[in-house]
C-alpha cells in the first residue's frame, strides 16, 4: 500500500503531543503551492534546503578552524548534520515534530559568512551604516529571497514554521505571523528544540576538534571545567583504560547523551508545570520551555568561558582567521569600487537593494575557498 500525505499527517495527530506542530496545521506558505503528494510539508522543506546551493556551500565554511587546515575537522556543513540529528533526537523523545525540527536546524546557518564567527562580525561591521548583518536574518533571505531555484517565486517559499523558527529573536512585530491579537512570546518548541541542539553540538564537538588539533589539554579540561571532569570519571570507571582517541571519542559522545538527557528531562517538566495544550499555547510563553536544569546551564557557562579562553581565542584559531577576514573587507571595498566586476545576479540584486546590501549578499555566500581565490585572483587583476 502506498503511503500518502494524508496517512503521514494521520500518523502525527495519533503519535505527537498535543503541544506539537502538526504539519497538517501549518500557517502555509506565502506563495500558494499544490500539497505534495507523498511527503508533508515539512519534509518538503527539508528536501528544498537539503537541495539548495546555500545548503551545498555549507561543506566549504568555517565552524572553528579555517576550512581546510584538517581533514577531520568540522565543517559548517558537519557542524549542521549533527545539529540536525541531536534535534531529531530530542524531538523524538518529547513527541514532537521531528521533521519541522530536523529542517529548521539543517537550515540554521545557511546565512553564515565565510571564515566563521569573524567574518560574520566583519560584514557586519562594513554594512554598519546599512542595516548591518546578522547570520541569522541572512539565513531568512536566503530562504525568502536569495535563492532562485522556483519559476514562480524567489526564495524557496518554505512554511511559515520553519521561517518562524529562523527567526532567533523576534517581538510581535516581525514574527512571521504578524496576527493582530497573537503577542507571540516564544517559537514552537521545535524551534527551541533547534535552537538548544545547536548549543550541545558546537561545544561538545568544538572540544573535539580542539583535542584533536593539540590546542586543548585533558587534564586542564578536568581541572577547570565539571561537564568534563564528570564525564571523563564516568568513562573510566566504566571501561577502564582506552586508547586516547577512543577515550576522547567516548568523553564526548558521554557529554553529549547527558546534555540530551537533561535537556529532555528539564522540557517535560516545563511543559508540564504550564500545561500548554497546543503549539499556539507554547508561543504564548513568556519563555522558552526547552530549557537546561540550572545545574547544567550553570556547567555549560564554565565550559564556554574556558572554549573562549583557551580555543576560540588560540593564536593557532584566532591568527589564520583574523587574517583571512582582512580579505572579506578588501573584497567589499573592491567591489564597491568597481560593481562591473561583481556576477550579473549580483548586479541585478542592487537595482533592489542597493550595493553595499548586493555586496553583502555575494560575500556571505562565498566558501572560504572561494573568497580566498577570487581575492587573490583579484589582487593579480589590481597589478596589471
Amino acid at each position: 500500500m502506498l503511503c500518502t500525505r494524508q496517512d503521514l499527517e494521520e500518523r502525527e495527530r495519533q503519535f505527537l503531543a498535543p503541544h506539537a506542530q502538526l504539519s497538517a496545521e501549518t500557517r502555509g506558505r506565502v506563495h500558494p503551492e499544490t500539497p505534495p503528494e507523498w511527503r508533508t510539508h515539512f519534509q518538503r522543506d527539508r528536501d528544498r534546503v537539503i537541495h539548495s546551493r546555500a545548503f551545498r556551500r555549507l561543506e566549504y565554511k568555517t565552524q572553528v578552524f579555517l576550512n581546510g587546515t584538517g581533514d577531520h575537522l568540522r565543517t559548517r556543513l558537519t557542524h549542521t548534520m549533527e545539529v540536525a540529528a541531536i534535534s531529531r533526537n530530542i524531538a523524538r523523545a518529547l513527541r514532537l515534530n521531528e521533521d519541522l525540527a530536523e529542517t529548521i536546524a539543517l537550515a540554521h546557518d545557511l546565512g553564515h559568512a565565510p571564515f566563521g564567527h569573524k567574518g560574520e562580525v566583519a560584514l557586519n561591521q562594513l554594512m554598519k551604516d546599512h542595516g548591518g548583518f546578522e547570520h541569522n536574518r541572512q539565513s531568512m533571505r536566503i530562504v525568502e529571497e536569495i535563492e532562485q531555484k522556483y519559476p514562480g517565486f524567489s526564495g524557496l517559499n518554505l512554511t511559515w514554521e520553519v521561517r518562524e523558527g529562523l527567526v532567533k529573536h523576534f517581538t510581535s512585530y516581525d514574527h512571521p505571523s504578524r496576527r493582530p491579537g497573537f503577542d507571540a512570546k516564544s517559537s514552537s518548541l521545535e524551534a527551541q528544540v533547534a535552537n538548544l541542539a545547536d548549543e550541545i553540538a558546537y561545544y561538545s564537538h568544538d572540544l573535539d576538534d580542539g583535542l584533536d588539533a593539540g590546542l586543548l589539554d585533558e587534564d586542564e579540561l578536568s581541572e577547570k571545567t565539571e561537564i568534563w571532569r564528570d564525564a571523563a570519571e564516568n568513562v573510566r570507571r566504566e571501561h577502564g583504560r582506552l586508547p586516547d582517541e577512543c577515550r576522547r571519542y567516548f568523553v564526548i559522545r558521554c557529554i553529549i547523551d547527558a546534555e540530551v538527557r537533561d535537556v529532555v528531562t528539564t522540557t517535560a517538566n516545563q511543559i508540564i508545570a504550564t500545561s500548554v495544550q497546543t503549539s499556539d499555547d507554547v508561543r504564548l510563553q513568556p519563555k522558552p520551555l526547552v530549557q537546561y536544569s540550572p545545574k547544567r546551564r550553570k556547567a555549560n557557562l564554565e565550559l564556554r568561558k574556558f572554549l573562549y579562553k583557551n580555543l576560540y581565542y588560540n593564536p593557532e584559531v584566532h591568527g589564520p582567521n583574523k587574517r583571512a577576514v582582512r580579505m572579506l573587507e578588501e573584497l567589499f571595498e573592491y567591489f564597491s569600487k568597481h560593481h562591473n566586476r561583481i556576477g550579473e545576479h549580483s548586479r541585478k540584486r542592487a537595482r533592489r537593494v542597493g550595493w553595499p546590501r548586493a555586496i553583502c549578499d555575494y560575500l556571505s555566500g562565498m566558501t572560504d575557498r572561494y573568497a580566498i581565490q577570487e581575492h587573490e585572483r583579484l589582487s593579480d587583476v589590481s597589478n596589471e
